[in-house]
């Protein structure tokens, strides 16, 4: 099967969610040593899924004598955007509207959370110069 090139596996989102955090430009020792400090992961498994994340320019790989260093290619926003856009795609039929009404109906909301998307949606309607009471 055909990787897609913008969407990532849940180990995937994982590392690269490690390396976004990531002050300094990681060899997957630093990923290793940062992300699974235990051993969780093996060297090879980490390094594996380094290699398919330059395969989908997430990453760039630079050979430094031994030592490969990983760059990232892609803003973890960007990332966010385009995996969203493809589920919106595909379990809503790419419905903002659809997917918010699952959402919405889907748990309870706690008064916080009404708070909070009252406050995104009247941001939203300054962006576009509209006003709720239209």
């Amino acid at each position: 099967m055909a990787r897609h090139k913008d969407y990532l596996s849940p180990f995937e989102w994982e590392l690269m969610n490690i390396i976004w955090d990531m002050k300094e430009t990681p060899t997957v020792k630093h990923v290793l040593k940062i992300g699974y400090p235990n051993g969780e992961k093996a060297y090879t498994t980490v390094q594996t899924i380094m290699n398919i994340l330059v395969d989908k320019g997430f990453l760039r790989k630079e050979k430094f004598g031994p030592i490969n260093i990983y760059k990232p290619l892609r803003k973890r926003e960007e990332a966010v955007k385009k995996e969203t856009s493809i589920f919106v795609d595909k379990v809503f039929d790419g419905s903002f509207q659809k997917m918010a009404s699952f959402m919405f109906g889907s748990r309870d909301l706690t008064d916080e959370e009404i708070v909070h998307v009252k406050k995104l949606i009247r941001q939203k309607e300054k962006e576009r110069g509209e006003h709720a009471d239209d």
